[in-house]
């Protein structure tokens, strides 16, 4: 990855799983529970949200190697259902609201990109080239990375969004049967990375949402 790529990319990131980290804590704030703002987790500043392996070393070797697809995360916020006011209820706006925050951001970097590219041949060329084309480049890869962010959370293996908001809407008995499960989910998701799987379950409709949102 080039310098300028490497530039662009981290800041791209850092939004990306920032932001789906204070998603997640603020409505499960909003639903009753303090832990997260007792945890110092609903803020901006990206340093109590920092995960050495998931914010620094996974997207540091995907880009490395020239992945096409780089993602990665923030530390989790700690959260307890226990404490929601409506414990499914809670546990499904909690579970959805990261995915949600990275859709949503994917929508919103792409109508910025579209009003970009609508103006940039009515400036004078030095802003274009100085400002208006990197903000271009900078605004595909944050929709870029939150479409792959939300997707992959998307998943319904624990410990992943997907599986906790699935989890959600069935029967309180198979939640402990998640939880047993959820100690090899990231084994499982590695698997699938380093084979290819995972990359062909999140392609396509990564590909169908790049296109909408962009072209």
């Amino acid at each position: 990855m080039k310098p300028e790529d490497l530039i662009l990319t981290i800041p791209a990131l850092m939004i990306a799983v920032i932001l789906h980290e204070v998603a997640h804590g603020y409505v499960a704030y909003k639903m009753g529970d303090p832990t997260p703002k007792a945890a110092g987790r609903l803020t901006l500043n990206p340093i109590p949200h920092i995960d050495l392996l998931g914010t620094i070393i996974l997207p540091g070797l995907l880009m490395l190697v020239g992945s096409p697809i780089v993602f990665g995360w923030a530390k989790p916020v700690p959260i307890n259902p226990y404490n929601f006011k409506d414990l499914k209820k809670g546990m499904f706006l909690t579970s959805i609201a990261g995915v949600a925050m990275n859709f949503s951001l994917a929508v919103l970097f792409g109508m910025l990109n579209r009003l970009l590219r609508a103006v940039v041949y009515s400036v004078p060329e030095e802003v274009a080239t100085f400002l208006i084309i990197p903000l271009m480049i900078f605004t595909t890869k944050v929709v870029l990375i939150n479409l792959v962010l939300g997707l992959f959370n998307a998943i319904p293996i624990p410990p992943l969004d997907g599986s906790k908001a699935l989890m959600s809407l069935l029967s309180y008995k198979y939640w402990e049967m998640f939880y047993r499960f959820e100690q090899y989910g990231f084994l499982i998701i590695t698997v699938l990375l380093f084979t290819g799987v995972l990359q062909s379950i999140i392609l396509p409709p990564l590909v169908f949402l790049y296109n909408l949102i962009l072209n």
